[in-house]
């Protein structure tokens, strides 16, 4: 697998070479600024790029708006974005377009090897990764509305995997339920949404966020 890696931190970008290439992974190319993010990007078209929100010269969202660039450009690009902060619009700008592998997790969830190579792997195979904060905020957010309110305590507990990304199966796993069980509660959330019924992973996870960010 193909990595380009976009972070402004050497010590947090070498940390990041190390810990991906460990796990079998090539990182072709790793860059520390905008401009270079988007040439590395065009140029090796990767698996997958980890990038971060902010990034000189601006150190606003020259890494995210480089990434969207780089998307439009390249239909599909898989991109999974790290920021500091839980910062929604971001979130919401990069699962605008629903086409190819998205995530989006905080950094500090990189200290989690596990989690964050298998969200790495799952972008890159054209699932979606997204951190549990961010889709706590958005749940949040939405609480009072009356579809969600209709939810009961289990189907929020499976939306909120949904919405990270979570198969089905992992589902079942994490709640210790048959995967029977938890077709079943995905059933009744897509019911009481009022959303599709879908077979793609990306496109539940899509069309559920998309709910979300009404």
């Amino acid at each position: 697998m193909r990595v380009v890696i976009a972070e402004d931190l050497a010590l947090l970008r070498d940390g990041l070479i190390r810990l991906l290439e460990a796990h079998g992974m090539q990182v072709v190319e790793a860059v520390d600024n905008g401009p270079s993010l988007l040439r590395a990007l065009l140029t090796h078209r990767p698996d997958v790029a980890v990038v971060d929100v902010r990034l000189p010269p601006d150190h606003t969202d020259e890494g995210l708006r480089t990434a969207i660039e780089a998307r439009r450009q390249v239909p599909g690009l898989p991109v999974l974005i790290l920021s500091q902060y839980v910062e929604q619009l971001y979130a919401r700008e990069l699962l605008a377009a629903q086409e190819g592998g998205v995530g989006y997790l905080l950094k500090e969830r990189v200290s989690d090897v596990a989690q964050f190579v298998d969200a790495v792997r799952r972008v890159a195979d054209g699932g979606t990764a997204m951190d549990p904060e961010v889709v706590h905020q958005l749940l949040s957010k939405r609480a009072h509305d009356e579809p969600l309110s209709r939810l009961t305590a289990r189907e929020h507990e499976v939306l909120t995997l949904m919405a990270e990304g979570r198969t089905n199966a992992a589902i079942a796993a994490r709640l210790s339920v048959t995967l029977k069980a938890v077709d079943k509660h995905v059933g009744n959330i897509f019911l009481k949404l009022g959303l599709p019924a879908s077979e793609d992973d990306n496109r539940r996870v899509l069309a559920v966020l998309a709910y979300l960010e009404k």
